[in-house]
């Protein structure tokens, strides 16, 4: 019976512990990595880099639904393993799922094996698809609630499987919303980039859509609107 009650209590804290970490993987404070200066432009309810206006709105244009959504556009240097990461704020969780804030965090620099470059830098199209994508993921998160957001948050950290699942979905919302082209011109950026690490594209290549994937969702969602019809 000791035993068993041990297993509950050893349980209960590897839970938590994990449930902890997915609350703190999920934080930012927008406010104070993005700064309330100059350099940012505040369009209903969002906070956007001037150096990447253009390309985060005409991602935005894609996006009619999230007009009013808060999401603040801010360079985080530690998003080492992507070039943008999407996350909820935890304490906006207070205020009920259609109040939520969320972040897209930008590396502020591309690296690439031998070079490194500012992430405006990049092609125009290529920034455009990856803010795109990041959007997907935040169309996702407002149809879930508190307590789905937890769990995703959970699995999204603990599930490779879940993880290419939560990627993959993020490009089918991009491609429902029009965004197949650029998301086309990103990933063939990345995939035919002789100066990216091999791991790198392959880890694209294993949790995201591919071209022909993007092109085949495209095919269908043109025939299910032809039968709709």
């Amino acid at each position: 019976m000791k035993r068993r009650y041990v297993w509950v209590i050893l349980l209960t804290l590897i839970f938590t512990s994990v449930f902890v970490f997915a609350v703190v993987y999920f934080s930012a404070k927008p406010a104070d990595i993005a700064g309330s200066n100059p350099q940012n432009v505040f369009y209903h309810h969002k906070t956007i880099p001037v150096v990447v206006q253009k390309e985060i709105m005409a991602a935005l244009s894609f996006y009619p639904e999230l007009k009013e959504t808060p999401i603040d556009f801010v360079f985080d240097p530690n998003t080492s393993k992507s070039v943008m990461l999407s996350q909820p704020v935890v304490s906006s969780f207070f205020r009920g799922q259609k109040n939520r804030t969320y972040v897209i965090k930008i590396n502020p620099r591309f690296t690439t094996t031998h070079h490194s470059i500012p992430i405006q830098d990049a092609p125009k199209k290529v920034l455009i698809g990856w803010f795109g994508h990041e959007l997907g993921h935040i169309t996702d998160y407002t149809h879930r609630d508190n307590f789905q957001m937890a769990w995703f948050g959970i699995r999204y950290i603990t599930s490779d499987k879940y993880l290419m699942n939560a990627e993959k979905s993020a490009d089918s919302y991009a491609v429902e919303h029009g965004m197949a082209e650029y998301l086309i011109v990103t990933k063939n950026f990345i995939m035919h980039s002789a100066d990216l690490p091999q791991s790198y594209k392959d880890r694209i290549k294993r949790l995201y859509l591919s071209p022909q994937q993007i092109m085949d969702l495209v095919k269908k969602l043109k025939a299910d609107t032809v039968v709709a019809r």
